[in-house]
């Protein structure tokens, strides 16, 4: 009986009692993994989450230039100049230098003014009357048109030495009106004459009346004002300084009688002759009609 006591009583062997210490060394193990691999998921997925927000780019990436088409849309846009081979502009204007020609095709200035005066001139000749001219009796050039030189825009000078002082160069004064010396170009003959005022001498230069003042009478200036005849032989529009031997050579010629020996001139001449004629309400003949047409077609 003492013997089944004891041995119920007795310890259990020794390989029951080791077994207890490994399982629980292995299910430290396990909860240890599973630590592990929960943290590592929790890194991997917040590391996805950063790189996909950009803040773990490259750091070639990490603060990027403006993109090509932000930078293109900021620049001039660059096209194909219209008419033109190998060429380009930027699309924002440019202003073009004087005298040049615009990268648009537009002429210089000065010959679009020179085209732009022609066209008002043929549009003014095709406005004045056309017959024949009046007789030139009682035309009188002092009783008519009054003493040359007047000074009729009241500057204190006469109308002669305000057209010397504007057409020549490099003119001497004795006091503030009298022209003494300078250089003219003859706009008549394109000839370089020398100036020097005095009683043999002053008349290689003169002042032309480009509508003569005779045609004037004989074309409707009967009809006008003592005033405004005055102010016709005086005006600047209707006045060069020129080689006495043209003036001389036109007398009171028209444009069917009497041109400009330089043809680059005959422009500007008859464009000249219409505006006055133009301004001062007077006529043209029909052979002087025609002869102004021809020269301002080719203008």
């Amino acid at each position: 009986m003492s013997a089944i006591i004891d041995e119920a009583v007795r310890p259990a062997p020794p390989h029951h009692q080791e077994s207890h210490p490994r399982m629980t060394s292995r299910r430290r193990r396990t909860r240890t993994s599973l630590t592990s691999v929960l943290v590592l998921l929790a890194l991997a997925v917040g590391g996805y989450a950063l790189h996909t927000a950009g803040v773990l780019a490259p750091d070639a990436e990490a603060a990027p230039g403006p993109s090509t088409a932000s930078a293109a849309s900021d620049a001039p846009t660059i096209e194909a100049e219209p008419g033109a081979t190998g060429t380009s502009r930027a699309s924002s204007p440019a202003q073009p230098q004087d005298g040049a020609q615009s990268q648009d095709g537009a002429q210089p200035t000065g010959t679009a003014t020179a085209r732009a005066d022609a066209a008002t001139a043929r549009a003014q000749l095709g406005a004045l009357p056309v017959k024949g001219k009046a007789p030139a009796t009682g035309y009188d050039r002092v009783a008519d048109f009054g003493t040359a030189w007047l000074d009729v825009d009241h500057n204190g000078c006469d109308t002669r030495n305000d057209v010397l002082a504007r057409d020549l160069t490099a003119i001497s004064r004795q006091g503030p009106c009298r022209v003494l010396s300078g250089t003219l170009v003859s706009p008549y003959t394109g000839a370089r004459i020398d100036f020097v005022r005095g009683n043999t001498t002053s008349t290689l230069v003169q002042i032309d009346h480009v509508v003569a003042l005779e045609n004037a009478w004989r074309t409707g200036a009967q009809q006008l004002s003592q005033q405004e005849r005055e102010a016709l032989a005086n005006d600047p529009e209707n006045l060069f300084a020129v080689d006495g031997h043209s003036n001389s050579q036109k007398r009171s010629g028209d444009a069917a009688t009497w041109l400009p020996a330089d043809k680059a001139f005959r422009c500007t001449y008859v464009e000249h002759q219409v505006s006055v004629k133009s301004s001062y309400r007077l006529w043209v003949t029909p052979a002087e009609r025609d002869a102004m047409t021809r020269i301002l077609r080719n203008c």
